[in-house]
C-alpha cells in the first residue's frame, strides 16, 4: 500500500533528434494525473537524466516515486542498465558506464509496454492507415530487439503475442516478427514480400535512425512493401502511462 508523498518517472531513452524527444515531452504532457511528473532520460538530453529526474521530484518532497519505463519491451538491456543504477538489482548482466544514483525516494519499478491491449490497439490503428481491407497482404513486425540471452526471449514473447493479436484480428496471410539485433529482417521480409504484398510495422517507440535509416536499408529490394508508423506519436501511449501510474500506486 502506498505511503509517502508519490510522483511520477517517467524513463524513456532519449535521442540526439530533438524530435524524438519532443514527442515523448508532448505524450507525458497529456497524461492525466494529480501527481507530479517528469522524463528522465538515459542519454542524449542535457539536464534531463534519470538522476535530474529523481532530483526534480524530491526537492517536491516525493517519497516514493512511480518510474514508468516508456520502452516498448520488458526486453531491453537499458532496463537492465536502469534497475541497476536504481539500486533494484545488484548486478547488471549488462557491462554499463551508468553509475549508482541513489535515490532518497522509495523506487516503485513498473511495467514496460510489452503486449498491453494499448499497444495492441495502437497497431491495430497503423494497420488501417494503412490497409483498410488486408486481406492478400503479409505483415512483418520489426523491432530493435536484443541477441543476448535472456532479452531475446523477453523480446520474441512480447512480439509474438501482438503478432498473435494482430493475426486473429486481420485477414493476413501471414504475420511474422523480427528484430534489428537478431539480424533477421531482410530475410523474413524477402521471404513474406514472395507471398504477396507486405506491410512492416516498427515496434519502436518514436521515428529516428532506427526506423527511418535501419529498417529501410534492410527493406532495399524488397518488393511491395508498405510501411507502417511509429507508436508516437499516439494518444493512448499517454492513456497507457496513466493506467501503469493507477496499477502501481497501490502495489
Amino acid at each position: 500500500m502506498a505511503s509517502g508523498k508519490e510522483g511520477v518517472l517517467v524513463l524513456a531513452h532519449g535521442s540526439p533528434n530533438p524530435e524524438w524527444n519532443r514527442l515523448v515531452e508532448n505524450a507525458v504532457r497529456q497524461v492525466k494525473t494529480k501527481l507530479p511528473i517528469t522524463v528522465g532520460y538515459l542519454e542524449s538530453v542535457t539536464g534531463q537524466s534519470i538522476s535530474d529526474g529523481i532530483y526534480f521530484l524530491e526537492k517536491k518532497g516525493v517519497e516514493r516515486i512511480l518510474t514508468v519505463p516508456l520502452f516498448v519491451s520488458s526486453g531491453s538491456t537499458h532496463l537492465e542498465e536502469i534497475q541497476y543504477a536504481l539500486g533494484i538489482k545488484r548486478f547488471s548482466r549488462i557491462r554499463t558506464n551508468l553509475q549508482r544514483i541513489r535515490p532518497q525516494a522509495d523506487i516503485v519499478w513498473c511495467k514496460a509496454m510489452d503486449a498491453h491491449p494499448f499497444m495492441v490497439r495502437i497497431l491495430e490503428d497503423r494497420v488501417r492507415a494503412l490497409l483498410p481491407n488486408p486481406e492478400k497482404e503479409n505483415l512483418l513486425l520489426v523491432a530493435h530487439g536484443s541477441e543476448k540471452p535472456g532479452f531475446r526471449d523477453v523480446w520474441e514473447k512480447g512480439l509474438q503475442q501482438l503478432a498473435d493479436h494482430l493475426h486473429q484480428r486481420f485477414p493476413f496471410q501471414e504475420v511474422e516478427i523480427s528484430m534489428l539485433q537478431v539480424g533477421d529482417v531482410r530475410e523474413k521480409a524477402k521471404t513474406l514480400s514472395h507471398l504477396g504484398r507486405l506491410l512492416v510495422l516498427p515496434v519502436f517507440l518514436g521515428r529516428g535512425y532506427f526506423t527511418d535509416v535501419r529498417i529501410r536499408q534492410e527493406l532495399e529490394g524488397v518488393s511491395g512493401v508498405s510501411y507502417g508508423e511509429t507508436y508516437l506519436p499516439h494518444p493512448l501511449v499517454s492513456r497507457w502511462v496513466e493506467e501503469m501510474v493507477e496499477r502501481w500506486r497501490n502495489v
